[in-house]
């Protein structure tokens, strides 16, 4: 441990609120994937398509994107502790909402009032990593965190799947809202207080962070990065469904191991931005849209589906860490103010991202049919590899 961290948080303490942290992420991924694996039981039920239960994606990851960086910018004056607070009280109230739901309207009101909040959270938490580790393990601190979305993927889209066809949706709506009240009960009991973080910062200071052509670039990243893999990935059950031929059983046991996959790709990630950096994601972006062209040339053949589906998701978040270091690093060298708006711009992109790539995924799929999302999805993963590209030329210009 740092001096920093020992002054402030003894070490046993340290280790819980990281350990906190990574569940926190956890109840943010769950609740954010929460309608991927139940997509076709909400559109049944709530009497819509499935092109239109698909909005339940794109509009919560749309306010997520904007209202992640608005909040981040205007609230630089409140402690952190009261912003934790705030946050998850927001965060617990949407939760409820979504439990309680009975049409669609209601439901996607209560999305778009989790999504607008879950960003600013997870930002804020991720402000207390400097404090509780020392730096060189702070990538393995953020690589853990962003696991934990994996880890959350895999129970909101095989168990969410499972236990609507076996009991109701709602069921699993709660379930979510559970973790969340408990994930965040704890953190506001364990985490400091007060930091470094806790010194007031206008606007003007924070927002100079914008100003770096490698953060511009590095946002862009994820737009259409992850913006292909959701192409596909965000109507992946009816895929399997339709495409596939698998039945509940067969899709849940798919997705949860898909799921446990994408738990390495975090691994994987911390472990690419300590040797390579960013200039990597070069490679890792071509070989994704070759994996996902490959998904629409093998068609309904399910072996080479499975093996690449599997391929993909072993890329699917090889991204994510090497971005947040670049931003964090940005700001920690050049504008110390703007630690939270940098830790929020990875969750702001990753799900503008999101939003992109399952909005043009429902349009593909309306028009001609799940087949075709592995093709649009691959040519978006080219244009990831290009703006990687110029992400690592840029970063290396400024350093």
């Amino acid at each position: 441990m740092s001096s920093t961290v020992q002054a402030s948080v003894s070490p046993v303490r340290a280790r819980i609120c990281l350990a906190l942290l990574v569940l926190l992420g956890f109840s943010l991924g769950c609740s954010e994937f929460s309608v991927i694996g139940i997509e076709s039981d909400l559109a049944a039920d709530l009497n819509v398509s499935l092109a239109t239960a698909g909005q339940l994606i794109s509009l919560f990851a749309l306010p997520y994107a904007v209202m992640t960086p608005v909040l981040a910018l205007s609230c630089g004056r409140f402690k952190r502790y009261s912003l934790l607070l705030a946050y998850s009280l927001i965060f617990c109230a949407g939760n409820i909402i979504s439990a309680l739901a009975t049409s669609f309207s209601v439901l996607l009101v209560s999305r778009i009032l989790v999504g607008s909040v879950s960003g600013a959270l997870l930002a804020v938490g991720l402000t207390f990593i400097p404090e509780l580790t020392t730096p060189e393990k702070s990538s393995w601190a953020l690589s853990l965190v962003y696991a934990s979305y994996s880890v959350a993927m895999v129970v909101a889209t095989s168990a969410g799947k499972f236990i609507a066809d076996v009991a109701n949706w709602h069921v699993f709506m709660y379930g979510v809202l559970v973790l969340a009240i408990l994930s965040c009960a704890l953190c506001l009991w364990f985490l400091p207080r007060q930091g470094a973080t806790d010194e007031p910062a206008t606007f003007r200071e924070q927002a100079k962070l914008f100003c770096e052509p490698q953060v511009i670039a590095a946002m862009l990243i994820f737009v259409f990065g992850e913006g292909s893999v959701y192409t596909f990935y965000g109507y992946v059950t009816p895929y399997l469904e339709t495409v596939l031929g698998m039945d509940t059983i067969a899709a849940s046991t798919t997705l949860m191991a898909y799921g446990a996959v994408t738990f390495i790709s975090n691994l994987l990630g911390g472990w690419i931005d300590s040797r390579f950096g960013v200039r990597a994601l070069i490679v890792t972006f071509l070989a994704q849209a070759a994996v996902l062209i490959g998904l629409w040339a093998v068609g309904s053949a399910k072996v080479s589906a499975l093996v690449l589906i599997f391929a993909l998701a072993l890329l699917m978040y090889l991204a994510s860490v090497p971005c947040v270091s670049l931003f964090m690093h940005a700001a920690r060298t050049r504008h110390p103010k703007a630690l939270t708006l940098a830790s929020s711009l990875e969750p702001m992109s990753f799900n503008v991202g999101i939003s992109f790539g399952t909005a043009v995924g429902g349009a593909v799929v309306t028009a001609s049919g799940l087949s075709m999302l592995g093709l649009v999805g691959g040519a978006l993963s080219v244009l990831a590899a290009a703006t990687a590209a110029a992400t690592a030329m840029l970063a290396r210009r400024h350093d």
